[in-house]
């Protein structure tokens, strides 16, 4: 499974990087808002920073209408032309499965967001996502099991045959990264908190300050 961090901060996305386990980064306008920046500058600043996708939600996407489809569509060549590393994320709608129709048609990645059903999976892959994002965070925390749907949504993509890949989000805790993982999902995508803490365990801290301990009294 891939790690993305979910995140506008570019010394998040730097330090990840680091790591040596960033595969994407996914993004939008209210994350970017937190930073101060320049939504546009910031799309800039973190395409030249990584080699990797970059999900970026456009600004109408919260209020997509049929009269707001137009300035999607517009938006979105906008921001391809900053960099072929750009996807563009779209709400799960009757409106946005026709805009991924015309994006698809023109070789524009997308990934289709708030889906929390395996049938709104199948619907954006079927419209030609290239990404399918659940959001079984959001799920979990309204009691129902957010790792069923994405269990139920990977056998329906292999079993079909479909090339869209599922994106898990919305992880609150590492213990829901390996949910996903077992669940199958091809993606998950993290707060940057969340992928702090999955490098962490007590009983590692435990053993660092006995080998510390140990090698003082070897160099005394």
């Amino acid at each position: 499974m891939k790690l993305f961090i979910d995140t506008g901060n570019i010394e998040e996305i730097k330090e990840v990087a680091s790591w040596g386990v960033l595969e994407g980064v996914t993004t939008n306008p209210t994350l970017i808002a937190k930073e101060g920046k320049d939504f546009k500058e910031v799309v800039k600043e973190i395409v030249n920073l990584v080699n990797c996708p970059l999900c970026v939600e456009t600004l109408v996407s919260a209020q997509l209408t049929a009269a707001k489809s137009d300035e999607m569509l517009q938006q979105a060549e906008e921001l391809i032309k900053l960099d072929d590393k750009v996807v563009i994320k779209i709400p799960i709608s009757e409106e946005g499965l026709k805009v991924v129709k015309i994006l698809s048609e023109r070789g524009i990645k997308t990934n289709v967001t708030l889906n929390f059903s395996a049938n709104q999976a199948l619907m954006a892959a079927k419209a030609g996502a290239t990404y399918v994002s659940i959001l079984s965070g959001r799920l979990d925390d309204i009691g129902n099991q957010g790792a069923d749907v994405v269990r139920d949504a990977r056998a329906i993509f292999d079993l079909n045959n479909i090339k869209a890949e599922l994106i898990v989000a919305a992880i609150h805790h590492p213990y829901q990264v390996i949910e996903a993982a077992l669940a199958g999902a091809h993606i998950a995508t993290l707060p940057y908190a969340i992928l702090k803490k999955m490098v962490k365990h007590p009983l590692t801290d435990v053993g660092v300050d006995r080998f510390l301990k140990d090698w003082e009294t070897l160099a005394k």
